[in-house]
């Protein structure tokens, strides 16, 4: 249950920062906004850091493979893509493909069992929620 509530807060979270983003964007420039969103988001995990574990931090260097650390600079892609489709789009489409994409994308790994993650059987249901989810853009694109 707490791990369903948290994912709602992230979405929440998510869709905030988009709309935030997008309009810091419009004030100055896409990347330099991009810019200041990663620095503040390292200040605060810094902070969070130091006041919850104070541990660990050169653990991260050695991670193994390497390219799981690239998390950050996809981070920096995500802002930058996020903000131009709300951009584009408004947020509410934009947010729609977004987590469509995600799930798609999610559920292939899933299914390969890429980057570690333990592979899972395909199964009718989660390919039909996936097409409902599909059906449910095209419904709301629909004008």
């Amino acid at each position: 249950m707490v791990g369903f509530l948290i994912a709602i807060l992230s979405g929440i979270l998510m869709s905030f920062q988009g709309v935030f983003n997008t309009a810091v964007t419009k004030q100055s420039s896409i990347w330099s906004s991009s810019a200041f969103v990663h620095f503040t988001a390292l200040i605060v995990c810094l902070i969070a850091w130091l006041i919850t574990e104070r541990t660990g931090f050169g653990a991260v260097l050695s991670v193994r493979p390497r390219y799981l650390l690239t998390g950050g600079a996809i981070g920096a892609f995500i802002t930058y893509t996020v903000i131009v489709s709300m951009s584009q789009m408004g947020p509410a489409k934009a947010v729609m493909f977004i987590v469509v994409a995600q799930l798609i994308c999610s559920y292939l790994i899933e299914l390969m069992g890429w980057f570690g993650v333990e592979k899972q059987p395909l199964v009718m249901q989660k390919v039909i929620g996936m097409a409902v989810a599909i059906f449910g853009i095209i419904l709301f694109k629909w004008e």
